[in-house]
């Protein structure tokens, strides 16, 4: 029959992308240099696609690739800044020399953290619309985390005390590029 023919051809039609805007800062501004320390990569990891799921806040650092995971309430620009709120209160006068700029994505989630440039000296970046390798670091990172929290799977079945195990893990992975 015909199913060789069908299976050679792509039927399926490409949605053309609505250009994004970028939401502040472009990552064009920031330095690609490692070299210094406090530069971070922030993301969103989702477990169920629903809106009364947990979310997890991932930080990476760029030099170190020190790695943060931060659960919060729901994917909201709120929850997000609550975050870094309680961030900035428990990092007091060093947020400064630890958080120098946060790089992030378009995501409305991420709307808000712009307004972290008006209360500290911490410049924020947002990567080019559909681009996640604007942000590897913090995207590779999110792939391990996969390793123990499958796509799908619910966040608020998971413990603080099992994010902070699998955040364990991720930061005592040998990296060649650490040595």
């Amino acid at each position: 029959g015909d199913l060789p023919e069908k299976v050679k051809r792509n039927t399926k039609t490409r949605r053309a992308r609505v250009n994004k805007r970028i939401l502040g800062r472009s990552i064009d501004e920031r330095s690609p240099s490692r070299k210094d320390f406090g530069h971070w990569e922030c993301d969103l990891v989702l477990g169920h696609k629903t809106k009364d799921d947990d979310v997890l806040l991932t930080l990476c650092e760029r030099k170190t690739r020190q790695f943060f995971m931060i659960k919060i309430e729901d994917k909201t620009s709120a929850s997000v800044m609550k975050a870094f709120d309680k961030l900035r209160e428990y990092y007091g006068s060093k947020w400064n020399q630890i958080f120098k700029s946060i790089t992030t994505d378009n995501g409305s989630e991420f709307a808000d953290l712009s307004d972290l440039e008006q209360i500290s000296k911490t410049l924020v970046y947002y990567a080019h619309p559909y681009t996640s390798c604007d942000k590897g670091s913090v995207e590779r990172h999110n792939g391990l985390i996969r390793r123990y929290i499958p796509k799908g799977d619910r966040m608020d079945k998971y413990s603080v005390e099992d994010i902070a195990k699998i955040e364990v893990w991720c930061n005592s992975l040998p990296r060649k590029i650490l040595s």
